[in-house]
């Protein structure tokens, strides 16, 4: 890892053996000690530091304006801001451009070594975090949602291809396989992206005030009506429409909304006035909606009418490598709202993830990972930080389908078979160079060495 770089600014040149002595505890950090603004402010502009030091001398407040002009380019720079004599209103002052700290000059030892490594150190896991970040949704997210299968490449492409169209869409999957994320997306992505969005979960409201809460109703319509309310339908006009749970709609609704999709016309409850509603469906179902109609608990017109365009989500059992992407951004997301360094996730956590069956899709492993990272005392996520029932459950996946073998003798067979095909990758790339082989995989020469004899490998034979 590359060393920091800091900038020191203090217009007395007699202060730079100070400084030396102050910085003498702080590793692995190059610093810079200049003495005329303007050479300050060109090295700003010109290079790259991790920390900013200022001196000022009240009443003269001058030096602040370097703080100010590198909080301009780089706002997330830390700056350390010393004062002689300290004053409440270069106290005050510092605070307001931002600064990470406020010392007294002279500097005490360590006075200033520990409160930069504090902040160098932030600074480096918010930039590591921040790569992480891109590298995994950059290149794999479609708005909200990670994923590179085939599967879901296909919904992406569905969801550009009628975004834009209008159409009502049937969004069709397990539970917590992301079916809102799919509708926000369409919503997002269409000329009503700045009309109103209204999901509603047609499972969640009481079948008696379901016509009510969807178009509203007048004063006096009812027992408790003391006043005229609009329904979520024409709360959502100019905008969508996201019927979650589709096939929790009792027939009596299924009608009367259908009546609604065609006409595109409410009327609210006790009225007698018709009001023209300009919304778009998107509605989502985990329930088989074919079987529905067969039994008769669901419209055919409905289903027609609705089924215009249809999108299936994928179970994440299905999904291949997409569990690893969705494992890797929620840990980065969860690290970052716990406030919580995280370097990654074990692979024997990884191969435990990965012989589960997850049954609640997505959202169990969201659960999942949240709850390891507040558990994990390490900053890597590990076996002991998942449930111990998903561990019991994801051996007894790996034993059902490999024979005899358990868990962990398939977690073995797949860390031996990872093992093999990295090191011969590795010393493929190197010419059987293990000096230089060792340097990228980031192992002690020795290291590797053992790893080579361990799977019999011949570093000689890629020689040439």
């Amino acid at each position: 890892m590359k060393d920091s770089r800091l900038l020191i600014f203090d217009a007395d040149p007699a202060e730079r053996d100070l400084y030396a002595r102050a910085l003498a505890g702080l590793k692995a950090c190059d610093w810079v000690f200049e003495t005329d603004t303007a050479t300050a402010e060109r090295r700003l502009a010109e290079e790259w530091f991790d920390a900013l030091v200022v001196a000022i001398r009240p009443p003269d407040a001058a030096p602040l304006a370097l703080v100010e002009m590198a909080r301009r380019r780089d706002p997330g720079l830390p700056v350390v801001i010393v004062s002689n004599p300290p004053t409440v209103d270069s106290a005050t002052a510092a605070l307001r451009l931002g600064a990470a700290d406020y010392l007294p000059q002279p500097i005490a030892q360590g006075t200033l070594a520990a409160p930069l490594a504090r902040l160098l150190e932030q600074r480096r896991m918010d930039a590591e975090r921040e790569l992480l970040r891109r590298q995994i949704e950059r290149p794999y997210s479609f708005d909200d949602i990670i994923g590179t299968c085939p599967a879901m490449r296909k919904v992406f492409e569905t969801i550009d291809q009628v975004a834009d169209s209008g159409v009502d869409v049937l969004v069709v999957g397990d539970t917590g396989t992301g079916k809102e994320l799919v509708a926000r997306s369409i919503h997002r992505r269409s000329r009503r992206a700045e009309g109103p969005y209204v999901p509603v979960d047609c499972g969640a409201i009481p079948e008696n005030l379901l016509e009510s809460e969807f178009f509203g109703h007048e004063k006096g319509a009812f027992t408790g009506a003391d006043n005229r309310s609009i329904g979520l339908l024409e709360f959502a006009d100019g905008g969508t429409f996201f019927l979650d749970e589709l096939g929790e709609l009792p027939l009596l609704m299924q009608a009367k909304l259908l009546r609604t999709l065609q006409e595109r016309r409410i009327r609210r409850v006790g009225g007698r006035q018709e009001i023209d509603v300009d919304v778009r469906i998107v509605a989502a179902t985990a329930r088989d909606l074919d079987a529905l109609v067969a039994q008769g608990r669901f419209r055919k017109d409905l289903f027609y009418r609705i089924n215009v365009v249809r999108i299936d989500l994928p179970p994440l059992a299905a999904r291949g490598d997409d569990l690893g992407l969705l494992a890797e951004h929620f840990a980065v997301k969860y690290s970052r709202e716990m406030n919580k360094p995280l370097s990654g996730i074990t692979p024997e956590a990884y191969q435990v993830l990965a012989h589960y069956a997850w049954p609640g899709n997505v959202r169990e492993l969201q659960n999942v990972i949240r709850r390891a990272l507040a558990l994990s005392t390490d900053t890597m996520i590990g076996l002991e930080d998942l449930p111990d029932s998903l561990v019991v459950a994801a051996g007894a996946d790996g034993s059902a389908s490999n024979g005899t073998a358990g868990y962990f003798r398939v977690r073995d067979e797949h860390m031996a078979k990872f093992e093999r095909q990295y090191l011969t990758d590795l010393l493929r790339r190197h010419e059987g160079e293990v000096t230089s082989a060792a340097l990228e995989a980031q192992l002690p020469r020795g290291t590797l060495y053992r790893l080579i004899k361990n799977h019999g490998i011949d570093a000689g034979s890629f020689r040439g």
